[in-house]
């Protein structure tokens, strides 16, 4: 990218930050802002707790670090973007209307602003001397197109469901709508694009491949955590998802902090 592009890219990235942690820390000290169902709630709470402890921490850091060059603090900040992308897609989209709303919105244009900036010029064969063991890229690839593939049929198998046979999705058909809509656009077509680009070495999956890992790492553990809040609020099944998603979100973070480490090499 032109060194214009990127200092704007890396300023809207601060304000994002800074707008992230308003939102997150507002969200956990007002909880009477979120007027949802009980459950909605909880998943809210979650996505604070994990916006302002994990994400917001980890993309200061890879801000301050990319000021000065660093090859694999770039990747975590685009994942980082990515990550505000999604999840401030769920509050635009899925919360309530409350007093945030207009800050909601703000975060989730932004993010998509900064990525156009920061990739648009981003020079993807600079990372081709972090290739790694053969196995390892590969089994990364594998991580990658078996979490696009299983979105992809578990929620189109549900949609099959209630096409053919009329069945309900266990969420809810509101909460489907939502959730597999974000999914198989923000979330399946970018872990196999990756995966399939990985697999051939080619240096775009070295992109695609630690931003989508770390993306869904830290998504995961979101909904570990929003699990966890509302099982101890007595909300019936979500103590059974807490090991599901953190297994999910160990795996994840194994095969982000593998092609991360492998870029080392090449700063």
């Amino acid at each position: 990218m032109t060194q214009a592009m990127r200092r704007q890219a890396l300023g809207l990235s601060a304000v994002i930050a800074a707008l992230m942690a308003v939102q997150a820390a507002a969200g956990l000290l007002v909880p009477s802002l979120y007027r949802d169902a009980e459950w909605a709630r909880a998943a809210w709470y979650g996505n604070d707790i994990v916006t302002l402890a994990v994400a917001v921490p980890l993309l200061v850091s890879a801000l301050v670090f990319a000021r000065r060059g660093s090859l694999r603090a770039e990747l975590v900040w685009f994942a980082m973007l990515g990550y505000a992308l999604y999840n401030y897609a769920y509050y635009v989209f899925g919360a309530r209307m409350n007093e945030l709303f207009p800050l909601y919105v703000t975060l989730f244009v932004a993010p998509a602003v900064a990525l156009v900036l920061a990739l648009g010029r981003f020079d993807a064969t600079a990372l081709t001397a972090a290739v790694s063991g053969r196995a390892q890229r590969r089994l990364v690839a594998g991580y990658m197109a078996l979490t696009g593939v299983g979105l992809a049929m578990a929620w189109l198998a549900q949609w099959a469901g209630w096409v053919f046979s009329g069945i309900e999705p266990a969420i809810g058909e509101e909460a489907f709508t939502l959730i597999a809509s974000l999914d198989l656009s923000l979330m399946v077509p970018y872990f196999v694009l990756g995966a399939v680009l990985l697999w051939r070495s080619h240096p775009w999956g070295y992109v695609l491949g630690p931003i989508m890992c770390l993306k869904g790492a830290t998504y995961t553990l979101v909904l570990t955590v929003s699990s966890t809040v509302a099982a101890t609020r007595g909300i019936e099944g979500t103590a059974a998802q807490i090991p599901v998603w953190a297994a999910w979100t160990l795996v994840g973070a194994v095969a982000a902090g593998a092609l991360l480490a492998s870029v080392r090499r090449a700063e």
